[in-house]
């Protein structure tokens, strides 16, 4: 009777608090994906949805003021169960989304008392112990409830005798967040063959969908372009410790970043790509190799073990992400002892605890995540050998030594180990297009949750912001006016800024050039440009007299927006290299003396 009592007390509790903020407050992340599935309807091409300045004006387009947003690192099909919610005006999709969230989290503890025998109230207080991760779901509008729906349901089928539509769940969630791809190694391992089909069917579908939906040419380039650097963690800011990831702690450790992470422990940047694929390998092999003896054993722990385990080598998480969690610690509790379940318990509350922004530096939902997958998984080494353990580190260590030559041989061909930044600030995520004047240099920048304009003179930085988005400042002649996009109320106009009086001012007349047009030199001996032909953005620079071209700027990154200097002796550029996709630097390329 007490706990139906307290169970029913933390609904309450519950729907008064996390339910009824996000139902009254316009927060990230819904309106990525709800602009995200606006643009579907509307046709738009899946590849300007990684541009965080062009989705930046759809979020105004679809109606949402004062909310900064980006699509990187979705998949395509991310924003797929919105779809339907893209009709109707932001703030009902997302409480029809809420509602449906509240469905699912139901539909998980009916499903998990199923499962486990435990009651459905017991249930409810342990998710209600999860209360922070629960909370950010609801007020965010985020995915993850949607996901520990699936991923439950998924191991109900896996129970119930029903190992195809286990794994198709499976590979519906790989295509939805990715978070679901490591599953496929589960089922191989296992040897569960009808599992492993059912992924690789849902897998094939996912993917005919995306392109259906997309085109082959903007699928292929999430793959090739996207993709990688998500799963190498360079996603939005990868330094930022609020991604309690090993990704993230590394890169704060060993990786030199001018604005990002000016003091690192030890700048040693072979480190992190050493170390990444080694520990994410050691994770995986280490988690496979405990499996492969109980290929025909119970799955409960195997599979709570395991999806621990996908959710530590993530390269992207954060305080919703952990109510994923559920799953796992309620099927390990069915058969934890006192002690354990003690634990079990605690690193559960530990891990969806809200943290303060201070605390995030010493990575403590990864310490205890880490020490959750080793509690569970401790009965699968004991029985181990030396030798295995020796020669599985052996393989890994080779493995992870041939990924960090590459990483290096393209790290030492990008612009910061060549050219100075520009217009550093401590924590600047993004500088672009930028505009050169006699009155200084102008760019795009980030600040206060808005786009606004920066302007360099005198090695001071003004911060010039709008009501609304600034995009893309633009100077057609050096004592011109500065020029650029302003995107407020769900309008695109055109403003005219005047160093001299300060006073910005609606034109018409006026069309901004392409992001990408060449940018030729004051004196008319180069032409700087962008190219695609490796697929990801380079900069050029050709001769006019000879016509000889030599690349300026090139690494597995994005090189974009050139500007010349006004004496013609350097291109001013943006670069998201060692950084994260979309989210630039500017740097300066020298090429002849002032």
């Amino acid at each position: 009777m007490i706990t139906r009592v307290a169970a029913a007390a933390a609904v309450v509790f519950f729907l008064c608090t996390a339910f009824r903020s996000g139902w009254r407050r316009v927060e990230t992340d819904f309106p990525n994906y709800y602009t995200a599935a606006v643009c579907i309807h509307k046709g738009l091409p899946l590849r300007n949805f990684y541009d965080w300045t062009w989705f930046q004006r759809q979020i105004n387009f679809a109606g949402i003021e004062h909310q900064l947003g980006a699509y990187p690192p979705h998949t395509p099909l991310t924003s797929l169960p919105i779809l339907p919610l893209a009709g109707f005006p932001f703030q009902t999709a997302k409480r029809i989304w809420l509602v449906c969230n509240l469905f699912f989290l139901a539909a998980t503890i009916w499903l998990l008392a199923r499962l486990t025998g435990f009651r459905a109230e017991q249930l409810i207080l342990l998710a209600f112990l999860g209360f922070g991760a629960l909370y950010s779901n609801f007020l965010y509008g985020q995915y993850y409830v949607f996901l520990l729906f699936l991923l439950t349901f998924a191991f109900f089928c896996l129970e119930r005798q029903q190992p195809t539509a286990s794994g198709f769940l499976c590979g519906v969630i790989f295509g939805l967040k990715l978070y679901g791809g490591p599953f496929l190694l589960y089922f191989l391992v296992k040897r569960n063959w009808r599992a492993a089909a059912g992924f690789g069917a849902a897998a094939i579908l996912m993917c005919a969908l995306a392109i259906a939906m997309f085109g082959w040419a903007d699928v292929h380039y999430y793959g090739t372009q996207i993709l990688p650097r998500a799963l190498d963690g360079e996603i939005i800011d990868p330094y930022n410790a609020v991604n309690q990831t090993y990704s993230t702690l590394l890169r704060r450790l060993f990786f030199f970043e001018p604005e990002l992470n000016p003091h690192p422990v030890w700048g040693g940047p072979l480190a992190v790509f050493f170390l990444q694929p080694f520990l994410t390998l050691m994770i995986v092999g280490l988690t496979l190799a405990g499996l492969l003896p109980r290929q025909l054993g119970p799955e409960r722990r195997d599979f709570a073990w395991f999806a621990v385990a996908t959710l530590l080598i993530s390269a992207s998480t954060s305080s919703y992400s952990f109510v994923i969690l559920l799953l796992p610690v309620a099927l390990l509790l069915q058969e934890a002892g006192t002690r354990q379940r003690v634990f079990l318990v605690a690193a559960f509350i530990a891990l969806t605890l809200p943290l303060k922004l201070a605390w995030h530096a010493w990575f403590p939902r990864l310490w205890v995540l880490l020490a959750l997958f080793l509690f569970a998984g401790w009965e699968y080494w004991r029985g181990m050998s030396v030798k295995t353990v020796a020669g599985a580190v052996a393989i890994v260590a080779l493995l992870a030594s041939a990924s960090a030559w590459i990483h290096y041989r393209r790290y030492e061909q990008e612009p910061g180990r060549s050219y100075d930044i520009v217009a550093a600030e401590p924590g600047a995520v993004f500088s672009a297009s930028p505009a050169i004047s006699r009155s200084g240099l102008f760019y795009q920048s980030i600040s206060g949750g808005k786009y606004v304009l920066k302007w360099q003179r005198n090695r001071t930085i003004e911060e010039l912001s709008f009501d609304g988005e600034a995009f893309r400042p633009f100077v057609p002649s050096p004592d011109g006016p500065v020029y650029f996009e302003l995107v407020a109320h769900q309008r695109s106009t055109m403003m005219q800024f005047d160093p001299v009086t300060r006073i910005a001012l609606p034109i018409s007349g006026v069309e901004a050039p392409s992001a990408a047009a060449p940018a030729e030199s004051p004196d008319g001996k180069w032409v700087a440009y962008e190219s695609r032909e490796s697929g990801w953005k380079q900069i050029w620079l050709r001769n006019r007299e000879t016509g000889l071209e030599r690349v300026l700027a090139i690494g597995r990154c994005n090189n974009t927006s050139p500007a010349w200097e006004l004496d013609s002796s350097a291109v001013i550029f943006a670069s998201d290299c060692d950084r994260s996709t979309g989210l630039p630097a500017l740097f300066r390329a020298q090429i002849s003396a002032p």
